[in-house]
């Protein structure tokens, strides 16, 4: 199982954009900050407010899991250990006392079975084990303080449990190993984990991956710590018909989490590639994870564009059966409504409050929202590359985007949250319908509609923050779509889009108040809006008399010929929206499109109309057309609904 690395180098190049008289194929690197600034000048500082954004997402965010000098140990040579000889035994092998043991060989039908104090600890050693259960778990911990799975350096081992259990009782096992205490995997050697009955590798404490390279093919979720599962280092390949990685204690607080240090995974996952009752935080590490069958697996998405209709938010989608095994494992979970929703949850990584992202490699093609969090998303550093069905980020309550390299390489919308906050990093998002979407009311977007997913509150303060970084945005739908307000004060922001003109490149229901960094929207003009009247820095929004030609560069020089912007946006277009630090009022300009000058204009007012005769005046109305917005072209559209 791999993920399409080569679509991410395509999609550079559909970025790819030149700050001077060129677009694509320039002697300048297309990733580098002179190609991505579409302005000479460039604000990037944060402002009081996002530092503020950051301190209360810190404070609320899951910390780092904790390791114990005798988690890191995998040295059990001056422990006394007792060997056992798999070959030689037949049935469960018992252990009932506290200390080390040396497991090797192979045992075919039986187990190995761990009950001792609940203040003791044990530790096992696979050193060239097999070990199958015909009937149960391969390893099953009963009770103990702590146990510790070590895998010996050089030695392959494998565990497997039966298709069918003898104990079926709701708490009984269910995992090729199971355990009721807590869990610490650590050691050189290889582990194969076969879960034939439901899930791999699980703990219904916590359960901690320190090293080893461990292989879990699983019926139903691949590797399950109840209320932590942390990972450190080791490689860790899932193979998973329910979810890949989970945590599931969703009832004791401080519990239910998902910790990520590093290590190297690959999972290929049924159900949500990670998914944690509470949180998900990830502090390194490198990651390729598919999920539902991929982002081709995901549902069709039709939207009604008549007027007043999918203008803001997206109106709730139709859509065919994503696939043979989504539909069977949606048809076994009909008992209740919360089961139903898990069954059919295809999440790259998701969880119920935060998830929190500071570094890493990070690769997800999901059939449902890449990232989803029924709370916040924080990301502040990493590589990532994400292809999803759905949302490529969804947090119910915020994000908050402030360092890493984020490509959105495919999604039906991009990044959507109640409050959007853009402080720093690199953005990149290719949307099927809103590039940005600040939304407010029930969101019926998620994947089939479920109930409690991909929803928000019906009331709120819906807001899209920009303070620094830059952002790229390559949409078919609206640019950047606020159900409430934008606020601009650093960084760079480009859009590319829409070409249809029941969209706008910028779309947004209250103001648009912009103070500094540099911004291009360039998009059909159906619906164009500009900034807010009340904006402190200048912008020119220039309407052209017919579709200018995707290459097309757009360039403003200042009365000295200086150039103050240049871009030559990747898709048709008709009207471009432009402001930077270049653009003063009282200053005069001529805007050229290639070595054609088309229309030289004084600035006045914080936001210029402009088409080939000079000024025009601005026609206020509609969703983001007061104080200087909106513009329709031929008529003003009534009040797209809240959703």
């Amino acid at each position: 199982m791999k993920t399409e690395h080569k679509r991410f180098k395509l999609w550079a190049l559909l970025f790819c954009f030149a700050a001077a008289l060129s677009a694509c194929g320039g002697a300048e690197d297309p990733a580098s900050t002179e190609t991505v600034a579409a302005v000479a000048e460039t604000t990037a500082a944060q402002t009081d407010g996002s530092a503020e954004t950051s301190a209360a997402v810190a404070a609320d965010s899951p910390v780092p899991a904790t390791y114990e000098d005798e988690d890191l140990a995998a040295d059990w040579s001056a422990e006394n250990p007792t060997a056992i000889d798999l070959n030689a035994e037949a049935g469960p092998v018992k252990i009932t006392a506290a200390g080390t043991f040396v497991l090797s060989g192979k045992l075919s039908d039986g187990g190995v079975v761990v009950e001792v104090s609940n203040e003791e600890k044990v530790r096992i050693v696979l050193n060239g084990a097999d070990i199958r259960n015909a009937s149960g778990p391969a390893i099953e911990i009963v009770e103990a303080e702590k146990v510790f799975l070590t895998l010996q350096e050089g030695s392959n081992n494998v565990v497997s449990d039966g298709s069918t259990y003898a104990d079926t009782a709701e708490d009984a096992p269910n995992a090729a190993v199971y355990s009721k205490a807590d869990l610490v995997v650590n050691g050189s050697g290889s582990l194969v984990v076969q879960g034939n009955y439901k899930d791999g590798l699980t703990s219904r404490d916590d359960l901690k991956i320190v090293s080893g390279s461990i292989e879990v093919h699983a019926t139903d979720d691949g590797v399950v710590g109840r209320d932590l599962l942390a990972v450190k280092d080791g490689s860790l390949t899932v193979e998973a018909g329910g979810d890949g990685l989970k945590s599931t204690n969703d009832t004791e607080e401080g519990r239910g989490n998902i910790a990520i240090e590093g290590g190297a995974f690959v999972i290929d996952a049924g159900g949500d590639g990670l998914q944690a009752a509470v949180s998900v935080r990830v502090d390194g590490g490198s990651f390729d994870i598919v999920s539902g069958g991929g982002s081709a697996n995901g549902e069709v998405h039709t939207d009604d564009q008549a007027w007043g209709i999918g203008m803001g938010a997206r109106q709730p989608s139709e859509s065919t059966a994503p696939s043979a095994t989504a539909t069977a494992t949606t048809a076994t979970a009909t008992t209740t409504a919360a089961d139903a929703t898990d069954a059919a949850s295809m999440k790259g990584v998701k969880a119920a409050s935060h998830i929190v992202a500071t570094a890493g490699t990070i690769a997800i093609d999901s059939a449902d929202d890449a990232i989803h969090s029924n709370g916040s998303i924080a990301i502040g550093g990493g590589e990532w590359n994400v292809s999803s069905g759905d949302d490529g980020l969804h947090a119910d309550a915020s994000i908050v985007v402030e360092g890493g390299n984020l490509v959105i390489a495919k999604s039906y919308e991009g990044i959507e949250s109640a409050v959007v906050t853009i402080a720093g990093g690199d953005v990149r998002v290719a949307a099927d319908d809103d590039g940005v979407n600040v939304a407010g009311g029930n969101d019926g977007s998620s994947a089939g509609g479920r109930p409690g997913e991909d929803a928000f509150a019906g009331s709120g303060d819906y807001k899209l923050v920009i303070t620094g970084g830059t952002l790229i945005v390559d949409a078919e739908g609206d640019g950047l779509d606020s159900n409430g307000s934008i606020e601009m004060s650093g960084g760079t922001v480009v859009v590319y889009g829409p070409t249809s003109a029941g969209n706008g490149a910028l779309d947004y229901n209250g103001s648009f108040e912009l103070s500094g960094g540099s911004l291009v929207a360039a998009g059909s003009a159906g619906m164009a809006s500009a900034p807010s009247d009340g904006s402190t820095q200048a912008s020119i929004l220039m309407t052209f008399p017919q579709t200018q030609a995707a290459g097309t560069t757009v360039r403003v020089e200042d009365a000295s010929g200086k150039e103050v912007a240049a871009v030559a946006p990747t898709k048709a277009f008709q009207t471009i929206a432009i402001s930077s630090s270049g653009l003063q009022q009282g200053g005069a300009y001529t805007l050229y499109t290639g070595d054609t000058e088309i229309v030289s204009f004084e600035i006045a007012q914080s936001v210029t109309w402009l088409n080939e005769s000079g000024v025009t005046e601005a026609q206020s109305g509609g969703p983001g057309g007061f104080g200087g917005g909106r513009r329709p072209a031929g008529g003003e559209r009534p009040a797209s609904p809240q959703p």
